[in-house]
Order: C-alpha cells, then sequence, then structure tokens
C-alpha cells in the first residue's frame, strides 16, 4: 500500500516543482492521455467511461484557452484552435465519435511538439 502513496507524493513534488513551460507541456500529456482513454472506453463501447475522459480532455482546453494572454497576437491564433477543439469535443461526445477524438488528438500531439521544441530552444538560448 506504501507504493501508491510513494507515487502521489512523487507526483506532488514534480508538479510543484515544476516551471510554467513544463507544467503546460504536462497538461499536454494528460489531454493526450484522457483522449486515447476515450478512444479505448469508445471502442469498448463504455459510455460513461468515455464521457469522462472526454469531459476531462474539455477541462484542460478551458484552462488552456482561460489562460490565454490576449496582448500578444498569437494569443487569439491559438484562442481560435482551442475553441475549434472545444466544439470538436462537444461533438465527440454527443456522438461518441472516435475518429472526432482522433482528428483532434492529431492536433495535440503536434501542439505539444510545437511546445517542447520551444522549450528546447529557450534552454539552449
Amino acid at each position: 500500500m506504501a507504493l501508491p502513496n510513494a507515487y502521489a507524493q512523487y507526483n506532488n513534488s514534480r508538479i510543484l516543482t515544476a516551471s510554467p513551460a513544463e507544467l503546460t507541456l504536462m497538461l499536454y500529456d494528460g489531454a493526450i492521455k484522457f483522449g486515447n482513454i476515450a478512444v479505448a472506453k469508445m471502442e469498448q463501447k463504455d459510455i460513461e467511461g468515455a464521457h469522462y475522459n472526454i469531459v476531462r480532455v474539455e477541462k484542460i482546453i478551458d484552462y488552456f484557452r482561460e489562460t490565454l494572454d490576449m496582448k500578444y497576437p498569437v494569443a487569439q491564433d491559438f484562442e481560435r484552435v482551442y475553441l475549434y477543439l472545444g466544439q470538436r469535443l462537444v461533438e465527440c461526445n454527443i456522438k461518441k465519435d472516435k475518429e472526432i477524438m482522433e482528428e483532434v488528438l492529431t492536433h495535440l500531439r503536434s501542439m505539444r511538439e510545437t511546445w517542447k521544441q520551444v522549450m528546447t530552444k529557450a534552454k539552449s538560448a
């Protein structure tokens, strides 16, 4: 029983010591993870499990939107992308359509990869 507690403590420590850039990366990772779980749940015809995980992805996208700093022009581009992803997630949740979730995951993976590259360039600068 001590092992799960140690894992939880490690995760808490990892989050508390992460930079804002690392936290953003973790959120992308979480959205992708929950999206993958949602796809698996849809394949298993687990409607409740699919719904729960789609909502988790929606919450992360909502958080990204809420934390955009609109004084930067690029934030408006991200706003449009996040709005689109949010709309697709709602549609996915209504229809329980795994192809829509796969589309959202494709965008999230691309955004995560771009974010990772930005982090790498920022470290080397």
